[in-house]
């Protein structure tokens, strides 16, 4: 008797089982819980990947290594990569951009990186950073200026750094000072990526320093305005062809209709645009680890030693199977962050 029961005591304890989980279920029906995987590429989204990593190996490969010993940017690459629209990829397309979104960014910054991270970085920080502030905030005035510019042939530089704020980014040394019909900006930064080539910068200033943070103002500023000069380019340990620079601005004038966004809000702005760009440099990191992989991968095949392959060794394939699921495990959550 006690061997019959306890089969019904198990399906009846299933049963109970399926009908709390019956609770759960969508009206719709078990098929509609299929979800696709979060890097599952739509059409548009492969193609895109398709094209950038076509001319990542095409355009950027046979000038890596002669950007990075030079520490300079191939100026016709950045040519390039403003006509196949990897510069404006979430600005609209009736001014010029591609008009898709930022996953589409993340893809591009994830395939260029695999080749290049410092070409990576410098269309990250264009994307993320730079076509962001100006689409969360920017006036309807400045995106008619701007945007073209930005889409079409004009790096933009993200100004936040000071030598002397330390880790605290919003104890900023740089003023903008009222002149009733402009701001005058005086002080300096550090650390600019984009720097050497922008054209357009978005540069943090206080206007009431007794207000610490909450006077914190977004200005744009252009290149050759008076008074505003770009220095010497950082001679860094690696993505050496990005240009990181300091900048110096001495008695600036900046228009009144060139603050982005509202007057004391500009720690708001940086806040919200560093969290996205943050994501933008987690597709960067995860772009150079696929890359380094793919790279590495092939050469434990080719490399032989006592007659076998290195790679056919356990101790190999446990390293390098660590590291596939490492990477993969990464991208699953830069892609479920980017969407």
């Amino acid at each position: 008797g006690a061997h019959c029961s306890r089969p019904r005591r198990d399906v009846a304890m299933l049963s109970r089982a399926a009908r709390t989980a019956a609770r759960f279920r969508p009206a719709t029906g078990v098929r509609a819980m299929s979800m696709h995987p979060v890097t599952a590429l739509s059409e548009d989204e492969q193609a895109l990947k398709d094209a950038v990593q076509r001319f990542a190996q095409d355009r950027i490969a046979p000038k890596v290594r002669s950007m990075d010993e030079s520490a300079t940017m191939d100026p016709q690459i950045i040519e390039e990569l403003f006509q196949q629209g990897f510069m404006g990829i979430e600005i609209p397309a009736e001014h010029g951009g591609v008009g898709s979104n930022f996953m589409s960014s993340c893809l591009v910054i994830e395939e260029l990186a695999k080749v290049d991270a410092s070409v990576s970085v410098m269309v990250d920080v264009q994307n993320t950073l730079v076509n962001n502030v100006f689409a969360f905030y920017a006036s309807d005035e400045i995106k008619e200026y701007a945007y073209p510019r930005l889409a079409g042939d004009t790096l933009g530089s993200f100004c936040l750094s000071e030598a002397g704020s330390g880790s605290d980014a919003f104890a900023l040394g740089t003023r903008a000072e009222d002149k009733g019909d402009h701001w005058e900006l005086n002080g300096s930064k550090m650390w600019i990526t984009n720097a050497g080539e922008a054209g357009l910068f978005l540069v943090m200033a206080n206007v009431d320093p007794s207000a610490g943070y909450r006077g914190i103002t977004c200005f744009l500023v252009e290149r050759d305005q008076e008074g505003f000069s770009v220095g010497k380019k950082e001679d860094k340990l690696g993505i050496r062809a990005s240009s990181t620079c300091p900048l110096t601005l001495e008695g600036v004038k900046v228009p009144k209709n060139r603050v982005v966004g509202e007057v004391g809000k500009g720690y708001k702005i940086a806040i919200e645009i560093l969290n996205e760009g943050r994501i933008g440099i987690a597709s960067q990191m995860l772009g150079i680890a696929q890359g380094a992989f793919d790279a590495t991968l092939p050469y434990l095949f080719e490399r032989k030693q006592f007659g076998s392959a290195i790679g056919d060794f356990q101790g190999m394939q446990h390293q390098y199977a660590q590291v596939g699921m490492e990477i993969e495990a990464a991208r699953l959550m830069v892609y479920n962050a980017a969407r």
